[in-house]
């Protein structure tokens, strides 16, 4: 396993393993999908701050952060995404490319970052709280998807 900066040609298999969250379930409350021209664009903006992981050439995850607020004063806090291929969850994949990300966000100048975690994804909590990150707040029902209001639970984590 390797891992590394993304890359433009990664963003296809990016795509693939975003788009099936986006399709198929409500831990992300977004219905649009991601175009890999959106991802070239995202990984070139981003550098460093968008980590994948490769196995034999294939991606089975990535690990990103971007703005959590748009203004001068949040420049040193960052809004988090993780997703693993199905066929790479519970295999400590996950912790590792947070942990890169951790790396890179420290160097980077980040004091602060968060994680918005659908209440449909129960294990993410234990996952984050594994990290380090403290839950801050719980939201109800401010998203929807699915015909369904969901909570989105807040977690943090200083760096």
């Amino acid at each position: 396993m390797r891992l590394r900066q993304a890359q433009a040609d990664d963003a296809a298999a990016i795509a693939d393993i975003w788009n099936a969250v986006i399709r198929d379930t409500a831990i992300t409350f977004t219905t649009e999908f991601k175009t890999e021209a959106g991802l070239v664009a995202d990984i070139a903006a981003r550098g460093g701050a968008f980590q994948v992981a490769a196995l034999d050439g294939r991606i089975l995850g990535f690990a990103t952060y971007s703005a959590f607020r748009n203004g001068p004063g949040y420049a040193r806090t960052k809004e988090h995404s993780i997703m693993l291929h199905p066929d790479a969850r519970r295999s400590g994949l996950g912790r590792a490319l947070m942990q890169a990300l951790f790396d890179h966000a420290r160097e980077a100048g980040v004091h602060s970052l968060w994680a918005g975690i659908s209440a449909e994804n129960p294990a993410a909590v234990p996952f984050h709280a594994a990290l380090g990150f403290h839950e801050v707040a719980r939201l109800p029902e401010v998203g929807q998807k699915f015909g369904r209001w969901i909570d989105l639970i807040l977690m943090q984590k200083m760096l």
